[in-house]
């Protein structure tokens, strides 16, 4: 199929289609009379790289995620510890909102709870 069609396939602009074939995330497709021709496996190839892109990989990290299993996994590893950690911080995050929403204090920076809510989130948790 023609890069217009994969581009309506998987509503990703020919430009990124391009892009991402010159930083070798997506492999060169063969041509006919010089216009790119792609297999239909291509569409699934883009849907996995808009999917980790959505998962917070950069093109770096998807370009290691895309190599052969030893090679990845150190990637994946690190990956998962940043989502552990931002998953900590969004949770803390909650906490303090929803304590601030609900809380009756004028001034929310006196409130003793909110005060020791934000002092837990700067103190990093001995069970990690």
């Amino acid at each position: 199929m023609t890069i217009g069609r994969l581009s309506e396939i998987t509503g990703v602009p020919a430009s990124a289609i391009r892009y991402w074939e010159r930083h070798g995330l997506l492999p060169a497709p063969e041509r006919v009379s010089g216009q790119r021709r792609y297999p239909p496996e291509a569409a699934e190839r883009i849907t996995v790289l808009r999917t980790c892109q959505q998962a917070g990989l950069t093109l770096v990290e998807i370009a290691e995620f895309q190599r052969e299993q030893p090679l990845r996994e150190a990637m994946i590893r690190a990956k998962i510890g940043e989502i552990e950690q931002r998953m900590v911080d969004l949770e803390h995050a909650h906490q303090l909102l929803t304590h601030a929403l609900r809380c009756g204090e004028e001034d929310i920076v006196r409130c003793p709870k909110f005060r020791e809510q934000m002092a837990a989130w700067r103190t990093p948790d001995p069970a990690s």
